[in-house]
């Protein structure tokens, strides 16, 4: 099954974004968009919002309580060992170890949410719009498979109206959304 894209390559972000207004003024769904650098606009104009913040909270909150667990049973339960006067419960000396495990569980569960949603592993065959997506070009995909023939031509137009450097039609075997 093939579906049909057209991409919009832009130079300019002014562009790029004044683009992506007018094909949302005009009902148009974008599939996707490319950037050289994030752009925070962008990701507000296209709603879309991400979960990872809130994951990584209760990363953190694992880390905390597990860390904070396992030293309290190893110091004060399993091997409680007096000396100096330490009482068994010596929790300021929790402290230093607390923080480093729990940015280490934030960063590892984060990186590897991360990877999982955005299905990175490898062997994963990617489906590449076009190879100026990792220069310094910023690219809007749509997706033209709909029945509405004249679709891909309103939209055609609205990008190179709005000042594309170029216009591709393409078409890809398969596409993960």
């Amino acid at each position: 099954m093939t579906r049909k894209f057209k991409i919009g390559i832009f130079d300019d972000e002014v562009k790029f974004i004044s683009t992506i207004r007018s094909l949302q003024e005009e009902k148009l769904k974008i599939f996707d968009v490319f950037m050289p650098y994030p752009v925070h606009e962008v990701f507000h104009l296209l709603k879309r919002k991400s979960h990872l913040p809130t994951a990584a909270y209760f990363f953190g909150l694992f880390g905390i309580l597990a860390t904070l667990g396992f030293l309290y049973f190893a110091s004060v339960i399993n091997w409680p060992v007096v000396y100096g006067g330490k009482p068994f419960n010596s929790f300021p000396s929790f402290i230093v170890v607390t923080i480093v495990v729990t940015i280490l569980t934030v960063t590892i569960g984060s990186l590897a949410l991360f990877s999982a949603r955005s299905k990175l592993f490898p062997g994963r065959d990617n489906t590449i719009f076009d190879l100026r997506a990792t220069d310094d070009k910023f690219l809007i995909v749509v997706d033209t498979d709909l029945e509405d023939i004249s679709i891909a031509g309103r939209v055609g137009n609205i990008m190179e109206e709005q000042g594309a450097i170029e216009v591709i039609d393409k078409e890809f075997e398969k596409v993960e959304t």
